[in-house]
């Protein structure tokens, strides 16, 4: 039986795969696995590295870049650990797998691709101090968060990008303990959303040199969704003025669970509950045989947004193992910007 064969048929023994358990398997049993609490104490640089007793972790990186040539382009990169067992163990008996995921979007097409490794024999994993994950050649890794490598490539597409942090974490919901449904599910989640980003785009054309702003997401949990719920509509948005904000809408049969996260110029963050801000499509395309919206209002009167936020193609399609819809935005209405998008479960 080959590696490839192994690898597909573990990831079937993962808690939920294939069952209606929230988008993925994420609202599979956390039975045996830590579950996250309020309260708990960051220790960096630790906790930049892997929990393995938790159920399931990401690494998540997207930026929006303007080439030389003068054009939008958008990159994804994205490394996720999932967890057969809550115990540790060496070598091919360890329970860890990992997925990587990368993309380039273009206004015109998507380029993605997809890495699948099995823990514990060195092809895949994540180091704390000093940082690196990554997946076979792909790689994000440098002294700590602060600075990065970037790099990863498919069959037509590659990058080689450096980030630098210019501002500091931000930890979302209540000191990094972030809520997602109203039965109490919930993460541990905290961003870098201060990336400067230089490097270059390896396309079919030629190579692009780009510099722009990027994005990380750092999220772990052993039952992030309900049961219910089926997957969800996440915003990062970065505005003009300097200020951002990450918002989501999960979509469940008891109706959705919202959260947002404003961040001020300076890094300040501020928790914005269920019910705060709102997302309203505005129009859809049809993508990989599905209608997926791909132009949003989204208000949060609070703080005086209502905008319109649109996707720069609609064809950003991720055909993997786990299907979603992943691109940069752009923002115009009471405030203007550029952002990412992410949509699950349509």
């Amino acid at each position: 039986m080959s590696v490839r064969i192994c690898l597909i048929l573990l990831m079937l023994a993962l808690p939920g795969f294939g069952r209606a358990q929230g988008y993925a398997g994420l609202g599979g049993s956390a039975e045996g696995f830590s579950v996250p609490k309020p309260g708990y104490q960051f220790h960096f640089p630790q906790d930049h590295g892997p929990h393995p007793s938790y159920r399931i972790e990401w690494w998540y990186l997207t930026a929006n870049l303007l080439g030389e040539d003068g054009r939008d382009y958008g990159i994804q990169w994205t490394l996720f650990r999932s967890a057969l067992k809550p115990t540790e163990k060496e070598g091919w008996q360890s329970p860890q797998l990992w997925l990587g995921h990368a993309a380039v979007t273009t206004p015109e097409t998507h380029y993605f691709a997809e890495r699948l490794s099995r823990g514990g024999i060195g092809q895949a994993g994540v180091t704390a101090d000093p940082f690196e994950a990554w997946i076979d050649e792909w790689h994000m890794r440098g002294p700590d968060l602060e600075a990065l490598h970037l790099l990863a490539n498919g069959a037509d597409f590659g990058y080689d990008l450096t980030l630098e942090a210019k501002g500091p974490l931000v930890f979302h919901g209540e000191n990094g303990y972030s809520v997602k449904s109203a039965d109490g599910q919930a993460s541990y989640y905290y961003s870098q959303p201060f990336y400067d980003v230089e490097g270059t785009l390896h396309l079919p054309g030629g190579e692009v040199a780009v510099t722009g702003k990027g994005w990380l997401d750092r999220e772990w949990s052993s039952q992030p969704l309900a049961e219910d719920q089926s997957g969800w509509d996440w915003f990062s948005l970065s505005l003009d003025d300097g200020d951002k904000m990450m918002a989501f809408r999960l979509r469940g049969d008891r109706g959705d669970f919202t959260a947002a996260t404003w961040i001020a110029e300076d890094g300040k963050a501020t928790a914005i509950p269920d019910g705060s801000v709102a997302f309203e499509p505005l129009a859809t395309a049809r993508v990989a045989g599905r209608d997926v919206p791909i132009r949003w209002r989204v208000t949060l009167p609070d703080r005086d947004l209502d905008v319109e936020v649109s996707a720069l193609t609609p064809d950003a399609w991720m055909a993997t193992r786990f299907e979603y819809w992943e691109g940069p935005v752009q923002i115009i209405g009471s405030h203007s910007g550029h952002g990412y998008l992410e949509m699950t479960g349509y």
